[in-house]
């Protein structure tokens, strides 16, 4: 098996030994496998080890690189995909145990496009139940259980990517795709210490994946560095007709961020965490200094827009996902979810009202010309991921992170692209990050920016000592 120091290294690092012919994609694949067998267990990560497939792609990765023909730096490369993508022949159980037995006999567009990259699939993620679509108050909220955080074991990952996050932060496979209906990458990302991309909307097709917000769902990279989730964005985007959704293809490829000319426009976020922990304060703070004597980036301080943006964002979650689940609800096997709140928060979600849902679309379009109106100013905008460090395993979502996020709500009804990379630690080893959201399709400003904060800090190359 091969060592931690090489199981951990990014994939773009991972991608230059596998072409130089450094590294075997069977051997590397062998041994995330072996790892994702015994540590995996222990953290909850996966739902399904997909290992015939896995070794059957490494081998033709193998063959294929060793006669010049090379796909793509994602060539030979294994990762994982979060449970709600389908995956022919394999369970794609959505995190919920009603599903536990759903099959499908195609894959999703994702899969299909990292496939043709020659990437390698491991497994399925573990995630929370239906993405979180009912509503859940526990880390328990998935048919595989709570998954643990890497760096300490007594904290969660965050949902609903929870596996996702803790397979690529545990060194189980190069990177996750996961995906982001509000924080389900920025949050994972941020509490497990990982780089996450969560792209413009309908830049990724959403084909083969579990519908929970028709005009929220993204589907994005969890990985170890901004340069690995530009590699991996790159595979993934482009436009499919089988997304209703999906961007024309000018606008849905993403071909990548050239290196910065002159100065990236960084506009400081002051208005989005009411309270943040004093240690991941710190570690943000610290974040901030190194932006500031950047000579590539001009740091100013911006505010976000006052109203009520965070209320309209969940009622448009809220009501496609009852649409999404109709038959579930209604037929009451929504009973069998695991979460007490998953039970009976699609009853709640059937009540509101037409009128209220189209106000929501209404203070969507308003808040969109705010938004533009900041990003005249500013390239992308700064804050912390979050405002705390994880949550413990057994705590009471409710009461454990209770905090408002403007930026996410905002950040996901206008469809606009984000990232968050680590920058600290606080307390209990674990670890804080800092995120950029950038405008609607300037998702390469966003990895710019996040870019140039890693190539001044080593935060995206620490890793947890597991064994």
């Amino acid at each position: 098996m091969l060592s931690e120091d090489i199981l951990f290294l990014s994939a773009t690092e991972l991608s230059k030994r596998i072409r130089a012919r450094q590294l075997s994609p069977v051997e590397l694949t062998e041994s995330y496998l072996d790892r994702s067998r015994s540590i995996g267990k222990k953290l909850n990560a996966y739902a399904t080890l997909t290992p015939e497939l896995a070794l059957q792609q490494a081998h033709a990765a193998e063959k294929e690189i060793a006669a010049g023909k090379y796909r793509s730096p994602l060539h030979g490369i294994p990762y994982a995909a979060k449970d709600l993508l389908a995956v022919k022949g394999y369970p794609t159980g959505w995190g919920a145990r009603p599903y536990s037995d759903q099959r499908f006999d195609y894959d999703a567009t994702v899969i299909k496009k990292l496939e043709a990259a020659g990437a390698v699939l491991l497994g399925k993620a573990a995630m929370i139940e239906l993405a979180g679509g009912m509503g859940y108050r526990y880390a328990s909220a998935s048919a595989t259980g709570a998954a643990r955080n890497p760096w300490n074991t007594d904290y969660w990952t965050c949902g609903s990517s929870s596996g996702s996050a803790a397979i690529t932060g545990a060194g189980l496979a190069a990177f996750a795709i996961g995906t982001e209906t509000w924080g389900s990458i920025i949050c994972p990302s941020g509490f497990c210490g990982l780089s996450g991309l969560r792209p413009t909307y309908g830049r990724v097709s959403r084909n083969g994946a579990m519908a929970l917000s028709y005009t929220m769902d993204k589907i994005g990279p969890i990985t170890r560095s901004a340069d690995d989730c530009d590699l991996v964005l790159k595979v993934i985007s482009g436009h499919d007709a089988e997304d209703l959704g999906s961007l024309p293809e000018t606008a849905a490829k993403y071909v990548g961020a050239p290196e910065v000319k002159g100065k990236l426009r960084v506009g400081w976020l002051m208005n989005q965490w009411k309270e943040i922990a004093p240690e991941v304060n710190q570690a943000v703070m610290a974040a901030r200094q190194v932006l500031e004597k950047s000579p590539s980036i001009e740091l100013g301080n911006t505010t976000l827009p006052d109203g009520p943006w965070e209320t309209a964002a969940g009622l448009v979650v809220s009501v496609e996902g009852a649409t999404a689940f109709r038959t579930l609800i209604q037929s009451g096997r929504v009973a069998e979810l695991t979460d007490p709140l998953g039970k009976i928060g699609g009853y709640m979600n059937e009540e509101i009202s037409a009128s209220d849902f189209i106000l929501a679309q209404r203070i969507r379009a308003i808040l969109q010309m705010k938004m533009d109106e900041i990003f005249q100013h500013v390239d992308v905008l700064a804050t912390a991921s979050l405002p705390v460090t994880a949550s413990k395993l057994d705590a009471n979502l409710d009461e454990a992170l209770t905090f408002a996020d403007p930026i996410g709500g905002i950040g996901n009804i206008c469809g606009l692209p984000a990232i968050s990379v680590p920058c600290g630690f606080g307390q209990h080893g674990l670890p804080a990050g800092i995120q950029f959201i950038g405008r609607a399709l300037d998702d390469a400003k966003i990895v710019q920016a996040a870019r140039i904060f890693q190539r001044q800090t080593d935060w995206h190359r620490k890793h947890p000592a597991l064994s």
